[in-house]
């Protein structure tokens, strides 16, 4: 798995969304292009504009906790078609020019801040993650998508 936290990394996962146009079709699911964006820059804004986001309540918290983190944050890859939390899901039209630079600069922001940023930080669903369970999330996300539409 790629390293979020490593500039090289990161210029190959910007250098992949640099590959999409807004034609750029998908392999499979729902979204267009531009919704598979802002779909992505949600699991940021958690993290940096989290005061857009209402915290799952306790018994949602236990859930998510117990039955979908380890899922979300190994190094296994997603497989196609799974299901969609609700605050991910995007069925209107987004513009893809401030999406796809909105994702750059998350990603930039990630990697500038570094892993030593992200150890025990908190995450909104899960609660504290190491480093390495924040990289295996976005890195995995990134991958999923970015060959959803075959970049």
């Amino acid at each position: 798995m790629q390293n979020i936290f490593d500039a090289k990394d990161t210029q190959l996962y910007i250098d992949r969304i640099n590959e999409l146009t807004p034609s750029s079709q998908r392999k499979w699911g729902k979204m267009n292009v531009s919704q598979m964006l802002a779909h992505l820059n949600v699991a940021y804004s958690m993290i940096f504009e989290p005061e857009k986001h209402k915290k799952p309540g306790v018994i949602a918290r236990f859930f998510l906790k117990k039955f979908v983190k380890d899922k979300v944050t190994n190094d296994k890859p997603y497989r196609q078609n799974l299901p969609t939390s609700p605050i991910f899901i995007m069925t209107t039209e987004k513009d893809f020019e401030i999406e796809k630079k909105k994702l750059i600069g998350y990603l930039q922001k990630v990697q500038q801040l570094g892993s030593a940023a992200f150890e025990g930080k908190v995450n909104i669903s899960f609660g504290k993650l190491s480093s390495v369970e924040w990289n295996n999330m976005f890195a995995k996300h990134l991958n999923h998508h970015l060959e959803q539409f075959g970049v």
